[in-house]
C-alpha cells in the first residue's frame, strides 16, 4: 500500500528529501549540505556530481528514517533551485563544466552585448524577463562559448542542458541508459528561452543566442499524469521550480494569492491566474505551474538575490557566529539598527531595479555602531527589500494584499517576521508546515497519480502556525522607507563597465 509521497528538494545549499503522508505532515526527512565553489569574484558554481551524490544519500536517508521503503512511495515529485545551469554529456552522463549558479554574474557581457539591440526588455513580451546575468540562456551561451569542445559536442548532439530538475530527473530514471531529459513549464520560463504564450522554446531566440535546440530538454507539465520516468518502480511525476512549489506548497490556487520564500534569496510570487500579467515596474512575468491539461498558470515574481546569504556571510566570512540561527541573539540585544542600513547587493540588485553593476554597501556607519547593530540591519534588509518587491507587485496587479504566506528556513526568525510586518504594514502568516516548497513538489506529483484528486484536498492540509500583527506607527515606518531607498542607490553603478 502506497502511503506517502516523496519530494527531492535541490537547493542552492543543500538538498534534502522529504516524505508526506495525505495531510501534509511530515514522516521523513534527510537533508546534506554541498559545496558553494567561488572560482572568481561574482562567480558562483556547483558541483553537479556531488549533488547527485547527495541526492542519493537523501533519499536512502529519509526512507531509513521513516522506516518505510521506495514500495511505500505513490510518487516522487522534484523541485529545485532555478536558473542553475548545466551542460553534460548524455552519452557518459559527465558535466562538461561545473553547473553555473543562478547568483553568478560572469555572464554580464553577454547581457550587455545582446542589450545592444533592444535594451534590458528585448525579449521581455515573450519571455517575461528582462536581460539579466540571473537566467539560464546566456549561460548555456558563456558555456558554449568557454568550455572546449562543448560547442562540437552541442552540434553532435551529445551535449545536453538542463536545470537543476532536469539533471536530477535525468539521473534518477536512469541516466546514460535512458534517462528522461523533461523539465517543467515553470523551469522552462526561467532559461530566457521559452515563449510564456505556446509553453515552447523559442527558435528566434535560440537563434541570436546560438543555442542549438537538440541541446533542451523537452517541456513538460509540473504534474505529469504521463510520468516523467520511474526510480525503483515509483513514479516521478512532478517538477516545479522552489519558488514555484512553495506557491504550491502554500496552497496559492487563487488568482491574487501570494507568498513570499525566505532562503538564500527572497521571492515573493503572485498567482495571476490564466492571464500573462506584463510588469512595468520590474517585476517577472513567470510561469506558476500546469497541472496535467489543465491551463498553465502564470504568475508575478519579485526575486531578490541575498537574504539568507547574508547572514551565511556573517557566519562564514565575517566569523560573527557559529550557526546561523544565532544572528537573532544579536540583533535582539539593540532595539534598532543604530541608524545604518546594509543593501547586500552581492551579486547585483535584483527586483525591482535590474542593475548588475551594483554591489554591496553599509551606510550611515558611526563609531556607536557593533556586531548587533550589523546583525540587526542584516535582518531588516531581507524586509525592506521584500517590501519594495510587494509595492512594485500591487502596483502591476491592481491587488492589495491583505495578508502575506510566509516560508522558507527564515520565518523562524521572529524578529525579523516582526519587522516584516512593520514595514509592510499587513499580518505575516506562517503555516504549520513552513517548508513548504518539497510540499508543493510532493503534491504536483501526488495530483499525477490521484494521490490528492483535488486542489481542495490540499488547501484542508494548510493551517496557521504563528500570525504577526503590525505593531509600529505610520511616521516611523515611512522614515525608515525612506532610509531605505537612499541607502539602495548608494549601491548602484558601483562597478565601472
Amino acid at each position: 500500500m502506497t502511503k506517502y509521497v516523496g519530494a527531492v528538494d535541490q537547493g542552492t545549499t543543500s538538498t534534502r528529501f522529504m516524505i508526506f503522508d495525505h495531510s501534509g505532515g511530515v514522516v521523513g526527512v534527510h537533508q546534506l549540505e554541498h559545496e558553494q565553489i567561488y572560482p572568481k569574484a561574482g562567480w558562483v558554481e556547483h558541483d553537479a556530481m556531488e549533488i547527485w551524490a547527495r541526492t542519493q544519500d537523501v533519499i536512502k536517508g529519509a526512507l531509513d528514517k521513516a522506516g518505510i521503503t521506495a514500495a511505500d512511495l505513490a510518487a516522487i515529485g522534484v523541485t529545485n533551485q532555478r536558473e542553475t545551469t548545466l551542460v553534460w554529456d548524455k552519452k557518459t552522463g559527465k558535466p562538461y563544466y561545473n553547473a553555473i549558479v543562478w547568483q553568478d554574474t560572469r555572464t554580464d557581457k553577454i547581457c550587455n552585448e545582446l542589450g545592444k539591440d533592444g535594451g534590458q526588455n528585448r525579449f521581455r513580451d515573450k519571455v517575461g524577463l528582462p536581460l539579466a546575468t540571473y537566467f539560464s540562456g546566456p549561460k548555456i551561451k558563456w558555456i558554449l562559448e568557454n568550455v572546449d569542445g562543448v560547442r562540437a559536442a552541442a552540434e553532435r548532439g551529445d551535449a545536453i542542458f538542463g536545470n537543476m530538475d532536469t539533471w536530477v530527473i535525468w539521473n534518477m530514471t536512469g541516466g546514460v541508459n535512458g534517462g528522461a531529459h523533461v523539465t517543467d513549464v515553470s523551469n522552462a520560463s526561467r532559461t530566457m528561452l521559452m515563449d510564456l504564450r505556446t509553453l515552447n522554446w523559442d527558435n528566434e531566440i535560440l537563434g541570436i543566442m546560438g543555442i542549438p535546440r537538440s541541446m533542451l530538454p523537452e517541456i513538460r507539465p509540473s504534474s505529469d499524469p504521463g510520468v516523467y520516468g520511474y526510480w525503483s518502480k515509483v513514479p516521478v511525476c512532478g517538477d516545479l521550480g522552489d519558488q514555484q512549489a512553495a506557491t504550491v506548497g502554500q496552497t496559492c490556487f487563487a488568482p491574487g494569492e501570494a507568498k513570499n520564500t525566505y532562503g538564500t534569496g527572497c521571492f515573493m510570487i503572485m498567482n495571476t491566474g490564466t492571464k500573462i500579467v506584463p510588469s512595468p515596474s520590474g517585476l517577472l512575468t513567470t510561469l506558476c505551474y500546469k497541472f496535467g491539461d489543465q491551463p498553465a498558470v502564470y504568475a508575478l515574481e519579485g526575486s531578490i538575490a541575498i537574504t539568507g546569504a547574508l547572514v551565511q556571510w556573517l557566519r562564514d566570512n565575517l566569523d560573527f557566529f557559529d550557526f546561523s540561527q544565532h544572528v537573532e541573539d544579536y540583533a535582539k540585544k539593540v532595539p534598532d539598527s543604530g541608524g545604518i542600513y546594509f543593501v547586500p547587493a552581492f551579486s547585483g540588485l535584483f527586483a525591482p531595479y535590474w542593475q548588475s553593476d551594483a554591489r554591496g554597501v553599509i551606510v550611515g556607519m558611526t563609531r556607536f555602531v557593533n556586531k548587533n547593530h550589523i546583525c540587526r540591519a542584516a535582518l531588516e534588509a531581507t524586509a525592506y527589500q521584500t517590501r519594495e518587491v510587494l509595492d512594485a507587485m500591487e502596483k502591476d496587479s491592481g491587488v492589495t494584499l491583505t495578508a502575506l504566506k510566509v516560508d522558507g528556513g527564515m520565518v523562524y526568525n521572529d524578529t525579523l517576521m516582526q519587522f516584516q510586518s512593520d514595514i509592510l504594514d499587513v499580518p505575516v502568516v506562517r503555516p504549520v508546515v513552513a517548508e513548504t516548497t518539497a510540499l508543493g513538489a510532493a503534491y504536483a506529483a501526488g495530483y499525477a497519480v490521484g494521490f490528492w484528486k483535488t486542489f481542495d484536498e490540499m488547501k484542508a492540509n494548510w493551517q496557521i502556525d504563528h500570525t504577526w500583527e503590525p505593531q509600529m506607527d505610520d511616521e516611523t515606518r515611512d522614515q525608515l522607507y525612506k532610509g531605505w531607498l537612499k541607502a539602495v542607490q548608494r549601491s548602484m553603478h558601483w562597478l565601472d563597465e
